[in-house]
């Protein structure tokens, strides 16, 4: 019995060793046929960018001509009056209404005859944690002298400022307020420069102050420069509401930052306001973008009204009191406005 059973324990373990080896080689050869098995070639290109799909927003130019004649009811917005205060103060509320992180920055600048001015800088900032951002400014405040006006008797009267102060404020708050309706990967800054306006007349009869314009921008520019997470590259907004009113590519501009021209002149032919953006180079002149191009090394173009048929090569009304809602046109806003929105999604997706 016990002889038996070794035969049979003999017998099962050739048994077992057979059916062993036999599975041994059936795996070596399959696993053979696998190495040299190629794969088959994907058709997903993985280095291929996920396109995002978008929309841009509608700009309502009715909202940002609602937002300049807000403006202009305050009264000429000259720094060291109420109306200016006020008018200051809604703007802050106007940007904390839509959610945005605001600072007031303020300072007192010393005009071109020694008049100190009481002045406030408006930093309203769209996903402040955002290192990769851009920038839409704007001056807020308005012109103390009407020195080009034809009645002389008003020149030291200050004039309602709807285009020149008012109308690049409207579109900036209008483009905020639909940016931060939004959930879009790209920071923003939205800042009102002030005392831009009391720039020296050209007929002052005290000694010429340089850089007497733009006192506002320059405050700001000094107080970022060298800063970490300043904005990629700025877009100003100055006259940008008048009726018929043709935009060109100012010299300043191009000479700090012609790539962010061309970009935003492309986006606004292709949207169709290729007759309102023309593809055509003029000399340049000094504005808030100069200083903060110059200063904050921050690449700044400027979006304002090119006249060929006056002295000033800007509207007839500038610097009188003919600027006031009468040369406001929606279609120009509209044109400006959904042009630097699609600017600013195009920037955050493309």
């Amino acid at each position: 019995m016990v002889k038996k059973e070794k035969q049979v324990g003999l017998m099962n373990r050739y048994f077992f060793k057979g059916l062993l080896f036999c599975s041994l080689i059936f795996c070596l050869t399959a696993c053979n046929q696998d190495t040299n098995t190629k794969p088959p070639k994907s058709k997903t290109n993985t280095s291929t960018k996920t396109k995002v799909d978008y929309k841009v927003p509608n700009f309502i130019a009715d909202s940002a001509y609602a937002y300049i004649q807000k403006q202009v009811d305050f009264g000429p917005r000259v720094p060291n009056t109420d109306a200016h205060v006020e008018c200051g103060n809604w703007l802050v509320a106007q940007f904390r209404s839509y959610g945005l992180k605001v600072q007031e920055q303020e300072a007192v600048l010393k005009a071109f005859d020694g008049t100190p001015l009481k002045s406030k800088n408006i930093i309203a900032k769209y996903k402040p944690e955002r290192r990769r951002r851009i920038m839409f400014c704007a001056h807020w405040d308005t012109r103390p002298f009407a020195d080009h006006d034809p009645d002389k008797s008003k020149y030291n009267e200050p004039i309602d400022g709807a285009n020149d102060g008012g109308s690049g404020v409207g579109v900036i708050l209008e483009a905020a307020r639909l940016i931060a309706q939004e959930d879009v990967p790209l920071g923003i800054d939205f800042v009102l420069f002030d005392s831009e306006d009391y720039g020296q007349p050209a007929d002052s009869p005290l000694p010429t102050v340089q850089n007497s314009y733009c006192l506002g921008s320059q405050y700001w520019a000094n107080s970022v420069r060298n800063k970490p997470y300043n904005p990629m590259y700025g877009i100003l907004l100055d006259m940008v509401g008048g009726e018929g009113a043709i935009f060109t590519k100012e010299g300043s501009s191009m000479q700090f930052a012609p790539h962010i021209v061309k970009k935003v002149w492309s986006i606004a032919d292709g949207l169709g306001y290729g007759a309102i953006f023309k593809d055509q180079l003029t000399k340049g002149i000094i504005d808030d973008h100069v200083y903060v191009s110059s200063i904050a090394s921050i690449p700044t173009i400027d979006i304002i009204e090119y006249d060929p048929q006056t002295e000033s090569n800007f509207g007839e009304y500038w610097h009188t009191h003919d600027d006031d809602m009468d040369v406001i046109d929606t279609k120009t806003l509209k044109a400006v406005g959904q042009t630097i929105l699609t600017v600013y999604f195009k920037e955050a997706y493309d």
